[in-house]
């Protein structure tokens, strides 16, 4: 079992920048992978970041050089900095663990909600 609590979400301009962050219920060593979706009305949910046990990461296109996922083991908390966000950047992001030792499977938090005004 995972728990995952996401935080930092709000209402920025263009241009501006927001760090959300997600807390997990146990350490972040024993988590595959962690990343960080996003889903807006009437879209499909789509990845945005992801960091991997070993520090690996991707990215979507879209927020390549603008978006940095990292993680603070001691805190148990992975972090998205968000920068040159653009109203297309507004979304409810959720927070996501991939987890292949036991129990296994995916978990995701509640999700926060980021607005970007032109």
């Amino acid at each position: 079992q995972v728990q995952l609590v996401e935080s930092g979400g709000g209402l920025v301009q263009t241009g501006g920048s927001l760090r959300l962050s997600c807390a997990a219920s146990r350490s972040i060593l024993s988590i595959n992978t962690m990343g960080w979706y996003r889903q807006a009305p009437g879209k499909q949910r789509e990845l945005v970041a992801s960091v991997a046990g070993g520090g690996r990461t991707n990215y979507a296109d879209s927020v390549k050089g603008r978006f940095t996922i990292s993680r603070d083991n001691a805190k148990n908390t992975v972090y998205l900095q968000m920068n040159s966000l653009k109203p297309e950047d507004t979304a409810v992001y959720y927070c996501n663990a991939h987890l292949i030792t036991r129990p296994g499977g995916d978990y995701w938090g509640q999700g926060t909600q980021v607005t970007v005004s032109s």
